[in-house]
């Protein structure tokens, strides 16, 4: 049906305006949209398999005629018969006449895919002797690359490990096989993963495997960085560095920060000391002292300034974080020669699982260590190097070659986890970046499902599309569990969360994300519409300091003042003394401006505060802080999208209120769920894998996101490069189907494809 009766007037899909569909769906869940034929209630359908359509509310497949309707004459009388209501464009009678939509409805596309599939013949490795055959037996299968990968022993080997290719089966068995073949000694073996879990996730494997004892397992020297040289550092000097003295929680770091920061004058409240911390682990991480940094902008100044003070303090005190780890066996080693000659001489193999995510001291602590045997197994995946921002650098996977002469190589090109048709898709995706090693993964399997790209209006329609499909794949015996979505940014997350909140369906977040409405810049708008609801909002005052170029010691003299002047916390705002007349001035028609607030329309009242209030300038003068991917003025544009739906601020603040409580509930809840729907970061999805795969927002700006498009357009193409990785990532999660979402329009504006999906667009016609 594309007719129905809303609010006593005819309306018709065909003509009705693109971005009111939302509207539209909203209200057909509260009942007020009815049927032109039967006068039932009916619903919108937004989804990804069909075009939208009303349909009766209790089944989705249950629909009625459209009624014959008068062909329309054009006429200037009956361009008079429209009225404009709550946004819509509506008729005053049943004459329907045509209109050209601001954005038409897309049909969702299914990617053809134009390599036929051919059946591989994985498992046709050379005959096997010896323990290769006890793992035979044992079910422990591999291709002919990867049994190559576990019996290349000597020497450099470099293993390019595709998406999905088996690698840790093949770095358990390279181990077992080192062990039980080759009567290795487990303790001159060190294994390094990226990660705890994979850590044990190894060891766990290793136990299932024939000839091998729990006794050798756990004499393996294995762990990742961080825990290896700890334990190099500890057995050197155990009271230096002793963990009594690790700064373990970042409020501990932060502090050391802030106080340094107070001495240069920097509000708490307005300096990001988060993104501060992770720049200065960036220099760590690539050996930069605080004397050796070169600050590129006005904030890495500040940041610099900083990371002196930090060290110095903690030198000072004796404690020490966890970049200190590494950082300090690399200079233990560097100071007393011998140590490191003993380490070399106490290792003789050494295996490096996620070779594409190493940094920089990492990088040299392992060729330090291999100098004497050079026997390093370097496994990665230079397509899945994504931690640039962490100080990860692809490049030394890509000259390990040069750097370790004499090196082996094979590549992992089965994948085992995905349909030849994702397959495709992501090798079509990854085949545009320059900076990698020339593979193509091949699939074990078709299953003759196409990824979909699929184009919703905006961010909302876009999560409402997503939630109708996977209501109706788990009413046909889905499970939560078998969703993940995914996005670029935690911000992207912001309305599919809303959506998922709203249903009955089980939900968790990969990480903690803090709410949207709690977000610096959303925070500040926010407590002036608090403010103007109850003029002595305590911690709306604070919120709404920074805003105003005011330091948080002004709170105490407003508290004074409203209990003097026996006026509101507002009201006191205008008889604050800075000794500037300009910013005086403003303060006093402050007051006005935040209560006229509270009968002015969300979305007005918004653009208010950014002009009227000057929060456009405090958003330029403060800057992004050193975050490339999440900016301030993106945040406003974020919350004008969440705002669109509510009529007043006070339904804005009750839904803020709302979402945030439910954030906190899905934090406190997520790791006790099982069967729920996954919604992480793509970085965070990494290593992982999924039924039914989501991708938000796959248009220029999100990804590839607006900094690396600054950086090609300054002449730098390798963050445009990791933005690439960063979506071949995205698509290889997928076991069955992809989905990849196209929004017309995002943060109001409207968008591009990804420039990175233009390729599959060519190659799929």
């Amino acid at each position: 049906m594309k007719t129905a009766f809303y609010k006593n007037s005819l309306i018709n899909l065909d003509i009705l305006n693109r971005e009111d569909y939302q509207k539209l769906y909203e209200d057909g869940k509260k009942g007020l949209v009815t049927c032109s034929s039967c006068g039932e209630q009916v619903r919108l359908y937004l989804g990804i398999q069909r075009p939208p359509t009303f349909y009766h509310h209790l089944d989705r497949n249950s629909f009625c005629d459209d009624p014959l309707v008068e062909s329309p004459s054009g006429s200037e009388e009956e361009e008079d018969q429209y009225v404009e209501r709550d946004g819509f464009r509506l008729p005053k009678s049943r004459n329907i006449i045509t209109a050209e939509p601001k954005a038409s409805y897309k049909t969702a596309q299914a990617l053809k895919i134009l390599q036929p599939f051919t059946k591989q013949k994985p498992n046709s490795p050379k005959q096997s002797n010896g323990y290769m055959k006890q793992l035979y037996r044992a079910g422990v299968q591999f291709d002919e690359n990867q049994e190559k990968a576990v019996t290349s022993t000597q020497g450099p080997l470099l293993i390019l490990a595709g998406a999905g290719s088996g690698k840790t089966r093949v770095l358990t068995a390279r181990t077992a096989y080192m062990l039980v073949e080759q009567n290795i000694a487990p303790n001159r073996l060190m294994l390094v993963t990226f990660t705890a879990k994979a850590a044990a996730e190894m060891k766990k494997r290793l136990i299932g495997y024939p000839g091998l004892t729990s006794g050798q397992i756990n004499s393996i020297v294995s762990g990742t960085f961080h825990s290896i040289f700890y334990k190099i550092l500890l057995h050197h000097d155990r009271e230096r560095w002793s963990g009594e003295h690790l700064l373990k929680k970042d409020w501990q770091r932060e502090q050391i920060v802030k106080e340094a920061g107070r001495k240069l004058g920097l509000d708490d409240k307005e300096f990001a000391y988060d993104l501060a911390l992770q720049q200065i682990g960036l220099w760590k991480n690539t050996l930069q002292a605080p004397q050796q940094v070169t600050p590129e902008t006005a904030w890495e100044e500040k940041v610099a300034l900083l990371y002196k003070d930090y060290e110095k303090v903690k030198a000072n005190n004796g404690v020490f974080d966890f970049d200190d780890m590494l950082i300090g066996c690399y200079q233990l080693f560097i100071n007393q020669p011998h140590l490191l000659e003993q380490y070399q001489n106490r290792f003789d193999y050494f295996l490096i699982d996620e070779f594409q995510d190493i940094n920089k001291v990492q990088y040299e602590l392992i060729k330090m260590l291999s100098l004497r045997t050079h026997n390093v197994c370097a496994v990665g995946d230079d397509d899945q190097s994504i931690y640039a921002f962490r100080g990860s650098d692809p490049s030394y996977l890509l000259k390990f070659e040069k750097e370790f002469p004499g090196t082996k190589m094979v590549i992992l090109n089965q994948n085992y986890r995905s349909p030849h048709e994702i397959v495709e898709t992501a090798n079509t995706i990854i085949a545009a970046n320059q900076q990698r090693h020339k593979k193509e993964m091949k699939a074990q399997y078709a299953l003759s499902v196409q990824p979909m790209i699929f184009y919703p209006y905006d961010e909302e329609e876009e999560a409402t599309m997503i939630l109708t499909d996977i209501q109706e794949k788990i009413e046909n015996g889905a499970k939560p569990e078998n969703f993940a979505i995914l996005f670029r940014t935690n911000t992207a997350s912001r309305a599919v969360f809303e959506r998922l909140a709203a249903s009955s369906l089980p939900f968790k977040m990969d990480q903690d994300v803090e709410s949207f409405y709690e977000r610096f810049m959303v925070r500040g708008v926010l407590s002036f519409f608090r403010l103007s609801l109850n003029e002595d909002d305590s911690e709306a005052i604070k919120n709404i300091l920074p805003s105003l170029f005011l330091k948080q010691s002004v709170f105490r003299d407003l508290q004074a003042e409203s209990i003097l002047k026996d006026c509101s916390m507002l009201e006191a705002l205008s008889h604050v003394k800075t000794g500037f007349a300009f910013q005086e001035q403003k303060l006093k028609k402050l007051v006005n401006i935040v209560r006229s607030l509270s009968s002015t329309p969300p979305l007005q009242a918004i653009e208010k505060v950014e002009k009227e209030l000057g929060y456009q300038d405090f958003i330029k003068k403060r800057g992004n802080e050193g975050n490339k991917l999440e900016k301030g003025s993106d945040d406003i544009r974020d919350l004008k999208v969440a705002a669109r739906p509510f009529s007043t601020i006070m339904e804005l603040i009750e839904h803020a209120n709302h979402m945030s409580a439910m954030n906190r509930e899905i934090k406190a809840l997520g790791k006790k769920m099982d069967n729920a729907i996954i919604l992480s970061t793509i970085h965070r999805s990494k290593g992982l894998e999924y039924q039914n795969v989501y991708v938000l927002g796959a248009v220029d700006g999100s990804i590839p996101h607006d900094f690396s498009l600054d950086s090609y357009r300054n002449g730098d193409p390798q963050p445009l490069e990791e933005e690439r990785r960063l979506l071949y990532v995205a698509v290889t999660r997928a076991m069955e189907r992809l989905y990849l979402s196209v929004p017309q329009y995002r943060r109001g504006r409207k968008a591009n494809p990804s420039r990175f999906l233009s390729i599959l667009k060519k190659e799929h016609k």
